[in-house]
């Protein structure tokens, strides 16, 4: 993890105007963090010492159950908190977060902040959007597996865990969060790079085609 300095630190603070998203003053111990692919952003079981804004990459959101399997249950995205449900609640079990891609977040010491946070009527407003907005994305993730092929669902997660134009996750985890055999899997991997969508290298795969992903993703939200 790299933590930006001077003038580094004051180009995000200028360009995203992050300060506008509250009520009180946040300059003096607001730190802005770097996390390269799949560096952990907060492990399971450990409370965070930040409240994290996502400004740039994407995260995974991972839980282990009580028979020890690991389930990748959801996506952390640009201009969303990680660490919210640690701030909100003094005991809640945090679940880990790991760095899909590079990803750059404000960082804000709970330690500092928690009173000022909990008390200021304009970030909570802003906050319970997020919430709300994250609960409906849960809601449709499940819906989906039954209204949608695995196609749609599976070009869709491509595109959101693609790293710099390759697709590297592994499949028993892809199994596991879209809720499909591990031979069907493949047999629809193996149609993307029939069809030049994808293009196999080792283990991963380089994603050729962009549009042909989106249009069978943008199923999913009706376009």
């Amino acid at each position: 993890m790299e933590i930006y300095k001077n003038e580094k630190r004051q180009r995000y603070l200028d360009e995203t105007r992050f300060e506008q998203l509250f009520s009180f003053p946040i300059d003096a111990f607001l730190e802005v963090h770097e996390y390269k692919r799949d560096e952990w952003i907060i492990k399971e079981g450990k409370r965070p010492y930040y409240l994290y804004y996502v400004i740039e990459g994407k995260a995974k959101i991972y839980v282990t159950h009580h028979n020890g399997k690991v389930s990748l249950i959801n996506f952390v995205n640009p201009n969303e908190y990680i660490g919210e449900m640690e701030l909100l609640h003094d005991v809640y079990y945090t679940k880990g977060i790991q760095a899909a891609t590079k990803t750059i977040c404000f960082a804000l010491p709970i330690s500092h902040y928690r009173k000022h946070l909990l008390e200021d009527t304009k970030f909570l407003r802003e906050l319970t959007k997020i919430l709300s907005v994250k609960a409906t994305v849960m809601a449709a993730k499940y819906s989906q597996s039954l209204a949608f092929p695995l196609e749609n669902r599976l070009a869709d997660f491509i595109l959101q865990t693609g790293d710099e134009g390759v697709y590297k996750e592994k499949h028993v985890t892809v199994c596991d969060y879209l809720g499909v055999s591990y031979r069907h899997l493949l047999h629809v991997l193996t149609q993307f790079c029939n069809k030049g969508y994808l293009k196999k290298l080792g283990r991963n795969y380089h994603i050729e085609q962009y549009d042909a992903l989106r249009e069978l993703a943008d199923v999913l939200r009706n376009k």
